[in-house]
């Protein structure tokens, strides 16, 4: 019998509209967008909604907008149940709601946390990641080591068999994309983003996030949570707790948590909320398990 992955987008799946028509058309989805609303003490629903787009990108505002569409999104979602889950970075709390590890509430407050210490940090620390496509992780890691002597510079995120993004300071990357240029990768692009996020650079947010994880109320997982920094399972409280810190500095190794999840019995994934990113990155890690995504309100609802 094939065992059923849930997997959460992170930072970049954002666009304007989320969750509105879930909004428009379901009280309890309503209720739960409201709440967020009220929790945060900002108009978190009209960015989603409205946008604009810029305000949207901020990384204070994208990474609960996108926590709170997966979780309305997840919410509607009874008819199937995961037997594991995992999350792309920011993606990793939403799935910690799923396994019943983080409260709605404690999540969401987290979300908006890290979101303002890693724009701050990215304001502190100017950096830039960059997307390098085409070559092995150890080529990439020897790259970014040779890069280094130039400014801090490190993978950041592995995210499918020859897609790499790496991230640091300005002149580190920028030497990392001339360096992966000249050992033929097929792209080697800077990224328009507001921080060197899953660098050292993030050192400063990452002290503010641990006073809040400390303070936080988690609790054992139900079902396993593939953790970004170690791509194996984690169900345990004070493992959870120390994961999430050090994510902020450490790369997401999400090409080994899928690899890990089929090891483990996954046969069917399942994108809950914004956009296709993350079945698309399966995809090109294991054409053989089964993809789906449930995004609007039309996904899960037939007319």
């Amino acid at each position: 019998m094939g065992r059923t992955a849930f997997i959460f987008p992170g930072q970049g799946s954002q666009y304007v509209g989320m969750a509105a028509d879930f909004y428009q058309v379901d009280a309890s989805s309503r209720d739960l967008i409201a709440q967020a609303d009220t929790i945060l003490g900002v108009p978190l629903s009209a960015v989603c909604f409205r946008g604009p787009e810029d305000e949207l990108r901020q990384t204070q505002n994208t990474q609960p907008a996108i926590f709170l569409h997966s979780i309305v999104v997840l919410r509607k979602l009874t008819g199937v149940r995961p037997d594991m889950v995992a999350g792309h970075s920011l993606g990793e709390y939403s799935a910690l709601v799923a396994a019943g590890a983080l409260s709605f509430e404690d999540a969401l407050r987290l979300v908006r946390l890290r979101g303002e210490l890693m724009q701050q940090a990215g304001e502190e620390q100017k950096g830039t990641m960059a997307a390098i496509v085409g070559l092995a992780p150890e080529v990439v890691m020897n790259l970014c080591l040779e890069a280094s002597a130039e400014g801090i510079v490190q993978p950041a995120n592995f995210n499918s068999p020859g897609q790499i993004v790496i991230s640091g300071s300005v002149t580190g990357v920028r030497r990392a994309v001339d360096i992966a240029r000249a050992n033929g990768a097929r792209m080697a692009k800077e990224l328009i983003v507001s921080g060197a996020f899953h660098s050292p650079l993030m050192e400063s947010a990452r002290n503010g996030l641990k006073q809040a994880l400390d303070v936080t109320a988690i609790r054992d997982a139900f079902i396993p949570v593939y953790a970004n920094v170690t791509a194996e399972p984690a169900v345990k409280e004070a493992e959870i707790r120390d994961l999430l810190y050090r994510q902020l500095t450490n790369p997401v190794r999400w090409e080994q948590t899928v690899r890990n999840m089929i090891r483990d019995g996954a046969t069917d994934f399942v994108e809950v909320g914004p956009g296709k990113v993350l079945q698309g990155l399966v995809k090109r890690t294991d054409s053989a398990v089964r993809l789906s995504g449930y995004d609007k309100y039309s996904d899960i609802v037939s007319p």
